[in-house]
């Protein structure tokens, strides 16, 4: 009964991970980037009031997310039916996702910020985007080794 409580939550296991992932990446991106090193806000094309008001509703929305998967995960475990490798396969996947996502789409397309305002920032880029692909590529494999009985069988 155990173990088809588990295949029935696998997508649970996976997105409560996710969850937390993007919000524990969110977290270390704007207490260590953005509050210690004061290298960007989240919007750097206004005054500097306007990037403090961002960054408090970038850091308050990151939050909301990352409790709700705590709930997520509190749920599965009362449920008995926590996968620890399906939920550490969507935190990477969620902490590689929202990384890239940033240095790609905020950073580049959207241009909302750099990661740092130096002449040369290729080399931020990169230090910026190599780890969210580690972090995702680790992620996805974990997520597809754990799928749930059923999925294989269809596979």
């Amino acid at each position: 009964m155990v173990d088809a409580t588990r295949d029935t939550r696998s997508a649970q296991n996976a997105w409560s991970g996710v969850l937390f992932g993007i919000g524990l990446v969110a977290f270390i991106d704007e207490a260590v980037f953005h509050q210690l090193l004061h290298w960007h806000h989240f919007y750097d094309r206004g005054t500097p009031a306007a990037g403090l008001v961002s960054d408090g509703l970038f850091h308050a929305l990151s939050w909301f997310g990352t409790v709700a998967g705590l709930f997520l995960l509190a749920d599965l475990r009362r449920r008995h039916a926590l996968r620890w490798h399906r939920w550490w396969g969507g935190v990477l996947l969620g902490a590689g996702a929202f990384q890239l996502y940033d240095g790609i789409v905020q950073h580049k397309v959207l241009r909302l910020h750099q990661v740092r305002y130096v002449e040369n920032v290729l080399p931020y880029d990169i230090a910026w985007n190599a780890p969210a692909i580690v972090l995702l590529a680790a992620g996805i494999v974990l997520i597809v080794k754990t799928r749930d009985v059923r999925a294989r069988r269809r596979a």
